[in-house]
């Protein structure tokens, strides 16, 4: 978890950055960090357990072949006794037969577990973000979170589906062959594990390098897609612009990047590979040269071949190991990046406030001061009230704070210091569903899903959401939304998709103010909500806010003259200050002159 500076009482500050989250957090161990994994996926324990005990029991059918055969061949083989062969082979292929049994039940098993840890670690990263505020949205790109999503999650699916099993299966089978070893003889046993104090050491030194190589390839694949992303959110400009070879610059930056991680990812992801397998033949050619010293003396020829064949079993898995090893490292660096979000709180937390406010009043700024993360003071101790009923305009410079005003209204930040009160109480204190269906906001820029009309102005509003075609026509209508319906050649069952082109952005805007207006907010903010709509449809939208109840407050944030001029106050926003203008006279002198308010 991430500990966050409080500010005051209720308020705290955070920085959402995982780049550098990634660099100030705590390096936590392969073990803490597998807990934490399993904690999260504590119901797959029975089958964990499940799959665990055909491992083992699949490793004890493989572990018992060579004594099996080694004495079969003192006893049977080398006496030209058939019939013990005979029978020894088949009791060997019933062991085989059953292994592979259980190799398909461990290999189903885990699998299942694989994905359904997949699916709980998407469901998980996903119902976090949606927990997490704007600023963190502002602060990482998209295109890196969906491969922290994505790319990052399949890395552990596979670990878990794949890699576990022969992770327990060569640990057992390894385990198991070094006990053998060392009953059947043991100082050629300790002879034969001599290599594997080497081994171990380079582990040891090699694995934490391994971890972070391949949390850099992951952090390389995540800013390739965040770059791929926003290149194609924005091919329009660069079409319009003929900057094409902004974008393949651009790009071949994040590849080249993404190329040199990736090479040193599958160099130290295969360092370890020719590393054991010198320590597994230097382990056989000491059991060779030991062994055939031994013969004679206690020691037989079944029992050498046996001992070889335990050997192979010792250094075999330790050479699957190395690769699994490898796997294991980018999984915990996977899961690393994942851990990063699901270990996020977000700090607009909810807090208590029983007070009333007066029936005039419906928001009040008191001595607000918000800055966003890392950056300068946008507002200094700002205070205004706003009445049930007005219409208020908010005007200003580009970049004096009016839309940051707005997104305080809404709560989408929380202020630095002071309080924003909706109706008499603090709005922290009020939970989300209930702050939005209090206030609505519109965006300059609005966003829509997949779908069609109907479905995009009912997103969030569980009001009509049973309702037929008919009877929501019939809500629209009385809300006086039929003319902007209209509009739609298809009406509510116009298709809409998120990015295309099935819409222009003015159809965009007008869905938006339909949903906004429907849910029937006691404050309605509009952020340029009409900067790309003919003025027919704006006078059409100035007509539909003129017959809202008499107890809704408007917010509107406009350049355009004729959308502000009929507002009950105007807001002069600039320098960090929101002072009342006065008359539109006024606030239009201030705008052209850049004057500061003092």
């Amino acid at each position: 978890m991430y500990k966050f500076l409080i500010r005051n009482k209720a308020q705290a500050t955070m920085n959402y950055n995982l780049n550098k989250l990634s660099g100030q957090t705590e390096k936590t161990s392969n073990l803490a960090a597998l807990k934490k994994l399993l904690q999260l996926i504590a119901h797959e324990r029975p089958t964990l357990l499940l799959a665990t005990l055909i491992i083992l029991l699949n490793a004890s059918l493989n572990l018992f072949g060579p004594l099996i055969i080694g004495r079969t061949i003192d006893h049977y083989v080398i006496p030209k006794q058939y019939s013990g062969v005979f029978f020894w082979s088949t009791v060997l292929l019933c062991m085989y037969l059953i292994g592979l049994a259980t190799s398909y039940l461990q290999t189903k098993l885990m699998g299942g577990v694989g994905q359904r840890m997949l699916f709980t670690l998407r469901n998980a990263i996903f119902n976090k973000l949606q927990l997490l505020p704007v600023d963190f949205f502002n602060q990482n790109k998209a295109g890196d979170l969906i491969s922290r999503v994505n790319n990052d999650t399949d890395k552990l699916n596979q670990f878990f589906s794949q890699s576990l099993v022969q992770f327990i299966g060569s640990i057992a089978t390894m385990t198991g062959a070094g006990v053998f070893l060392l009953l059947i003889h043991i100082q050629l046993g300790l002879a034969a594990m001599a290599p594997m104090g080497l081994i171990l050491i380079f582990t040891m030194l090699v694995s934490p390098w391994v971890k972070r190589t391949n949390a850099k390839s992951l952090k390389s694949v995540g800013s390739m897609s965040a770059e791929i992303q926003e290149s194609l959110n924005n091919f329009k400009v660069i079409i319009a612009f003929n900057r094409r070879d902004y974008f393949r610059k651009r790009f071949d930056i994040a590849n080249q990047e993404n190329y040199r991680s990736a090479i040193g990812a599958g160099l130290a992801n295969n360092i370890f590979l020719p590393v054991y397998s010198l320590g597994a033949s230097m382990a056989q050619l000491i059991v060779l040269v030991y062994g055939v010293y031994l013969i004679g003396n206690d020691f037989s020829v079944g029992l050498l071949i046996a001992y070889l064949s335990y050997v192979t079993l010792f250094y075999n898995p330790l050479r699957q190991l190395a690769a699994l090893w490898a796997n294991f490292q980018t999984a915990m660096a996977a899961w690393d990046r994942i851990s990063q979000i699901l270990g996020l709180d977000s700090n607009l937390t909810n807090i208590e406030d029983d007070h009333a406010g007066d029936d005039e009043t419906l928001l009040e700024f008191k001595n607000v001061h918000f800055g966003y993360a890392q950056g300068h003071e946008i507002l200094h101790n700002v205070s205004f009230k706003m009445e049930r009923g007005k219409t208020y305009a908010l005007v200003g410079p580009t970049g004096g704070g009016k839309t940051t005003t707005a997104s305080l209204i809404a709560r989408l930040y929380d202020p630095n210091r002071g309080e924003v009160l909706l109706n008499g109480k603090d709005i922290r204190s009020y939970d989300a569903i209930e702050r939005s269906k209090k206030v609505g906001f519109i965006l300059q820029e609005p966003f829509l899903f997949t779908g069609t009309v109907r479905d995009n102005i009912l997103y969030g509003n569980e009001t009509y959401k049973d309702y037929s075609n008919d009877q929501l026509q019939q809500v629209i209508h009385d809300a006086n939304l039929s003319a902007l319906l209209a509009i739609f050649e298809k009406g509510l069952d116009t298709p809409v998709t998120s990015g295309g082109d099935s819409i222009s952005l003015g159809q965009k805007q007008l869905i938006a103010f339909m949903r906004a207006v429907l849910r029937n907010p006691e404050l309605l903010i509009l952020d340029e909500a009409t900067a790309n709509i003919d003025t027919i449809t704006e006078k059409l939208l100035g007509d539909i806010l003129n017959k809202l109840p008499d107890t809704t407050t408007r917010v509107i944030i406009a350049h355009r003259l004729n959308t502000i001029e009929n507002a009950d106050e105007i807001y002069f926003v600039n320098s960090g200050e929101v002072t009342r203008a006065g008359s539109l006279d006024d606030a239009m002198d201030r705008l052209l002159k850049g004057k500061r308010v003092s």
